[in-house]
């Protein structure tokens, strides 16, 4: 008998958001593939997600609920009902709210799904009307939309399918082949017609190896770069006088900002020549069009937020975007204008017994919050859509909070990760493919629907589901807890904002994907051809203060005593065939994230050849790699690609052992890339 083909969308966390076609046979998904009529997926899958069925139906895969019998961290646990997890729960947490007030509760989830449903609806309203701690979301993000936002006023960014109309594109702290696969095929497009592609990255990537020109830039120096770019084009008036006039405020006071930017001094602090910073500066500002794909990677360090808005100022300068194939693209979220305080109902919170807003806790500071926060302190731990005990900067720190046994920890998850591991009671939790949610990209602008393609597997079940049995048991009667995730998809539709005008859930069902009303149909969308930036004076804004560069503490030219301890610079970039810590039960992924690449000239003098057991280590701590030495990496620079399962390294660390908790210049952002260690050869 044939299979059936139904429609999802992938839920992981990438640009992409690929529409997904799923053949189900007997009840059972057994084929993937992309969507040929989705504009962006365009009939392929990467390759994470093209496996992806072998985590659907693993034999590791969490069935049922789980109570722990052993040590945290130990990842010993018995099986018990659904009945009887939910009890637990409630119970644990009414008492710890009764005791300590709902604030020592702290929610900890992230891009585990990027569903509006089970990334963010029903699990808020949960917590909102429980009154708990309110959790700022800022791991991945935040200091590169500050930096849009204080520029612009506003994250929208150039259409993917715009890059083909291209003649030069620049990617910028990215890599496409490994991140952003869908975006290749339309560089391979306007490369076809005699486009360049350029890169600016600290590693010479996948994509980098296939780039007419790399320029291999230091870590946490793309603010001094753009300032650099800036001061040759307004020293040799490159700019557009024009658009500068019309729609940008403080060109005068950029001008003052950038005149020590030198090539020369650039060159000093980027690692480039000057030659490379002028030629790089006239090719950008004198072709047309010209399109930068900004990656997230320059936001990891301390200037991160100022890095973005200086990038982000080179189209207005140039006035790149006026053209069909110029512009920037960091994120388009910022188009997805669904109603979102509809689904998570923040309201609710004003019926806790709070009496005031819940406090808000960083989750970069994870560490901080599990050790020192004592006003009060957080006596429960829940978490989904996330895997802090691998992801979360100052792991060391992050463990020994996860180990107190005065915490409460839950864990939704989908395999027994090393945050699992440390779990009171963990809870089986459905694959994208298993439960029905509403999609936006940060990619592309085409919103998606998808309902469930297979019954969920053994006892699993959505974080909608979750939450709302949960609320149950915890005696919330609020008619909020009742609403269907059809209801929900309702009322986020319901915003009112053009881009979503006449997008229906039924419309939805049926075409599965509806590009956003950004532009008429068949017409390119040019989000600033006109201005139309939502700054307070309606300008792009381009003296900013926050775009002062300063070295990253943790550098070559930074705390010099920290650097003569710990001379290497070490950067841990997205791995290439995983996503985050999502997929490192694999084998081949934890291979990859088991990896230090190391510059021979670094490798030397330390006695390291390929193949040699290293220990990387500052003083927060350290973990043992595989080194592999080639000049992929700049000399002074070490790279260990993200992020490995602590549990599946001999000493149960990975990098983010010896990441710091220090935050980005603005939005509370982590520092990943701002960080000093030393290597030295180690036994087997």
């Amino acid at each position: 008998m044939a299979g059936e083909v139904r429609h999802s969308t992938c839920a992981l966390d990438c640009p992409d958001a690929c529409s997904v076609l799923v053949t189900v046979e007997g009840g059972k998904a057994t084929r993937l593939r992309g969507n040929p009529e989705h504009a962006v997926t365009r009939g392929f899958l990467c390759a994470k997600v093209a496996k992806y069925l072998e985590r659907v139906y693993s034999g590791d895969r969490l069935l049922h609920p789980l109570r722990r019998t052993g040590a945290k961290g130990a990842g010993e646990f018995e099986r018990i009902s659904w009945d009887a997890a939910l009890d637990i729960v409630a119970e644990r947490l009414t008492g710890i709210a009764r005791e300590f007030g709902p604030e020592a509760i702290l929610p900890y989830s992230y891009g585990g799904s990027m569903g509006f449903l089970n990334g963010g609806s029903m699990d808020r309203r949960f917590f909102h009307r429980l009154g708990a701690s309110r959790l700022d979301r800022t791991i991945c993000s935040t200091a590169g939309m500050m930096g849009q936002v204080t520029a612009m006023g506003v994250r929208y960014g150039t259409e993917p399918e715009q890059f083909a109309q291209s003649k030069l594109i620049i990617v910028w702290g990215a890599n496409i082949l490994a991140t952003n696969v869908h975006m290749w095929p339309f560089i391979v497009e306007a490369r076809r017609r005699g486009a360049r592609l350029y890169t600016i990255d600290p590693v010479k990537n996948k994509t980098a190896m296939l780039a007419d020109r790399h320029f291999s830039i230091q870590p946490g120096t793309d603010l001094a770069l753009a300032l650099g770019l800036m001061h040759v084009i307004i020293r040799e008036a490159l700019y557009d006088a024009e658009y500068l006039a019309k729609h940008t405020n403080g060109f005068h006071g950029l001008k003052e900002r950038v005149r020590e930017f030198t090539p020369e001094h650039t060159a000093q602090l980027t690692g480039l020549t000057a030659d490379e910073i002028v030629t790089l500066a006239r090719e950008y500002a004198q072709t047309r069009p010209a399109a930068i794909r900004l990656g997230y990677g320059v936001q990891r360090t301390d200037r991160g937020a100022g890095s973005v808005s200086a990038i982000t100022l080179l189209p207005a300068l140039t006035g790149s975007w006026k053209d069909v194939g110029g512009g920037m693209q960091l994120s388009t979220s910022n188009g997805f204008h669904v109603n979102r305080a509809a689904l998570e109902r923040p309201d609710l919170q004003q019926r806790s017994a709070l009496g005031r807003e819940a406090r808000l806790i960083n989750m970069s500071t994870l560490g901080q919050a599990l050790t020192e926060v004592n006003d009060p302190p957080v006596k429960a731990l829940f978490v989904y859509n996330s895997n802090p005990a691998a992801v979360a900067p100052n792991q060391n720190r992050v463990h020994g909070g996860l180990r107190r046994e005065d915490l409460f920890t839950v864990v939704a998850e989908q395999f027994l990760t090393d945050t699992a591991d440390f779990a009171d009671i963990v809870l089986p939790a459905t694959t994208f493919l298993e439960h029905m949610d509403l999609y936006f990209a940060y990619g592309h602008y085409h919103l998606q629907m998808a309902q469930a393609a297979i019954e969920p597997v053994g006892e699993c079940r959505s974080n909608v589901e979750i939450f709302r049995a949960l609320a149950k048991r915890m005696g919330f009667t609020d008619p909020e807890f009742d609403d269907s995730s059809e209801a929900m998809i309702d009322q986020s539709l319901a915003s009112g904002h053009p881009y979503l005008e006449g997008i229906t859930r039924e419309r939805l069902e049926q075409d599965h994907s509806i590009r956003l009303k950004v532009s008429a149909e068949g017409t390119p969308f040019l989000p600033f051809a006109e201005g139309g930036f939502q700054t307070a004076s309606g300008k792009c804004e381009l003296d900013l203060a926050h775009m002062d560069y300063a070295p990253p503490v943790e550098s070559r030219l930074g705390d010099a005593a920290l650097k003569q301890r710990y001379p290497l610079e070490m950067i841990s970039p997205k791995n290439t065939d995983s996503m985050n810590s999502t997929f490192g039960y694999r084998k081949d992924t934890d291979e990859e994230t088991g990896t230090l690449f190391v510059h021979p000239e670094d490798a030397r003098p330390r006695g390291i050849t390929t193949g040699d057991a290293v220990r990387m280590f500052n003083g927060r701590g350290s973990v043992r790699l595989r080194a592999q030495v080639e000049d992929t990496v700049r000399t002074g620079v070490v790279s260990a690609p993200s992020t490995r399962w602590p549990k599946r390294s001999m000493d149960r660390r990975n990098v983010n052992a010896l990441t710091s908790e220090r935050l980005t210049d603005l939005g509370g952002g982590p520092t990943f890339y701002s960080c000093l260690v030393q290597v030295e050869k180690c036994g087997d």
